[in-house]
C-alpha cells in the first residue's frame, strides 16, 4: 500500500539495514569524483596523519546514507517524487574500510506546497558505525505525492 505524504507523522522513525564501507567503495568514489588528497588515496601518506590510515571522503558517507535510507523501506518508491536539499550536513567523525553503518532517522517536519499533489517531508539523519558512534548528520527534505483531492 502505496505511502502519501498524509501518512508520515512528525516524530515517526526508521533505522535502516547496516552496511560494510570496503576498500574498493572507497576506490571507486575517490576515483570516480577525482579526490586527490593522499588520505584517500595513498595509505602510507595517511599512515602519517592522525587517522593512521586511509579514510573515505566525507561525501561517500552521504552517498551510502542515501542508499542505505532507501533500502530501509520508510520511503514508497509509487510517491516519492524526488530528494528537494540536504541539509545541515555535519561529518562528525571519520569513516575507514572495514566500518559498519547504519542511519537512524525522525521526521521533524511536514510542508505543504504550491502543488496540491506533492507535499515536503524533512527528516533528520544520523549515521552510526559498528562502535554507535555518530559519522554523520544531516537534515533531508524529499518531495512526496500527496492523495487524491487535496487542495
Amino acid at each position: 500500500m502505496a505511502k502519501y505524504w498524509e501518512d508520515y507523522q512528525v516524530g515517526e522513525k526508521f533505522t535502516t539495514p547496516g552496511r560494510t564501507i570496503s576498500e574498493g567503495m572507497i576506490n571507486i568514489i575517490v576515483g570516480l569524483a577525482g579526490f586527490t588528497l593522499p588520505i584517500f588515496w595513498n595509505e602510507e601518506e595517511a599512515k602519517k596523519t592522525s587517522f593512521g590510515t586511509r579514510i573515505a571522503p566525507g561525501r561517500l558517507t552521504l552517498l551510502i546514507m542515501g542508499g542505505l535510507e532507501e533500502q530501509s523501506g520508510f520511503w514508497d518508491e509509487e510517491t516519492m517524487v524526488a530528494l528537494v536539499g540536504i541539509n545541515k550536513v555535519r561529518i562528525t567523525s571519520p569513516l575507514r574500510a572495514g566500518d559498519t553503518i547504519r542511519v537512524h532517522g525522525e521526521v521533524t517536519e511536514k510542508r505543504e506546497t504550491r502543488n496540491p499533489e506533492r507535499g515536503i517531508i524533512v527528516h533528520h539523519s544520523i549515521c552510526k558505525n559498528q562502535k554507535e558512534e555518530t559519522v554523520a548528520e544531516t537534515e533531508t527534505a524529499h518531495l512526496v505525492k500527496r492523495k487524491a483531492g487535496n487542495g
